[in-house]
């Protein structure tokens, strides 16, 4: 029984040995491939072939960029600045209008627990909307709050406003920065300390920088597209907890879609009773490559339905 079992048993060795193909011989030199690459990945039952594509590594650019935090915010100059009341109700104590601003503000904070949140872009579809008197309104409850770093940057460089309602010099700016003229610090500038600081005023003193438009002109479109607003982001970020930026309208010019593409977010504001509906949607199809937050509906009159200070009206601005 034996002798059958190891008979049976030098026969199936046979048969294997007889269906084996003989190993090819390796060649003396084999030159390197640096088109394609196949990868067999093997199973019980199948054996699949991927072609991989390979290329000669390049180091990507963002890697090759310095780690840059070695902006000296010490060296920002302090200028005086006359703040308009009537534009700025963000630094009020009480009343309808700064309640308004740190409803949006909670809002912002809501937003940035679900996504990273830090750069803002402000924008609305056709000019006279209140985007400048948002951005800076919002700039200012951001910086009253838990003492918050905030940069307020006027990236409307073909019509600059900022500076106007801040009271201070507009020059240099954006404008001076992304075409080289300028440094980034020396486009910052920050307020002298007001005559009457009262609890708004002096948070405004501490805690807000201000980049103002410079003068853009004819090049405003090719400087809002030039890589040095995305380097003005990137150098600018670890030193502030907010950047707010106020750009030009987004129906009439790109220049809001260029600059958008370096923030996390960006706020529509439209008029109440002046933005039209198709106004409104072509800007937000305008900017359907960024994240848009929402829009920010500005100038509206509401009659108070609560008695004391709950009840209250919204100021036109």
């Amino acid at each position: 029984m034996s002798r059958i079992y190891e008979a049976l048993q030098k026969a199936e060795t046979e048969r294997k040995l007889e269906r084996r193909e003989p190993e090819p011989q390796k060649p003396a030199y084999s030159a390197p491939v640096h088109t394609t690459t196949a990868v067999a990945v093997a199973d019980e039952d199948h054996i699949l072939h991927a072609p991989i594509v390979t290329e000669p590594y390049v180091e990507p650019s963002y890697a090759r960029q310095p780690n840059d935090n070695s902006l000296d915010l010490s060296k920002v100059v302090t200028r005086p600045w006359a703040l308009s009341p009537t534009q700025t109700p963000a630094l009020l104590e009480r009343g309808p209008a700064v309640e308004q601003f740190r409803s949006l503000r909670s809002r912002i904070f809501e937003l940035r627990d679900i996504n990273p949140l830090k750069t803002i872009l402000v924008t609305s579809g056709l000019p006279q909307e209140g985007k400048s008197f948002v951005s800076t309104n919002l700039a200012m409850s951001l910086a009253r709050h838990k003492n918050s770093k905030v940069l307020l940057i006027d990236g409307d460089m073909r019509r600059y406003t900022l500076h106007q309602i801040l009271g201070c010099e507009s020059h240099p700016g954006l404008a001076d920065y992304l075409a080289g003229k300028a440094t980034l610090v020396e486009a910052m500038q920050r307020p002298e300390p007001f005559e009457k600081m009262t609890p708004g005023a002096a948070s405004i003193q501490q805690n807000l920088t201000f980049i103002a438009g410079g003068n853009g002109g004819d090049k405003a479109a090719d400087l809002s597209g030039s890589p040095r607003f995305e380097e003005l982001i990137r150098l600018a970020s670890p030193h502030f907890d907010w950047i707010i930026v106020d750009s030009s309208p987004v129906v009439p010019v790109s220049d809001a879609v260029n600059l958008a593409r370096s923030c996390d977010g960006v706020l529509l504001v439209a008029r109440g009773g002046v933005t039209k509906f198709p106004v409104a949607q072509r800007a937000q199809s305008e900017l359907k490559a960024s994240n848009i937050l929402g829009f920010v509906l500005n100038a509206v009159e509401e009659v108070p339905n609560v008695g004391g200070y709950y009840g209250y009206y919204n100021a036109k601005h």
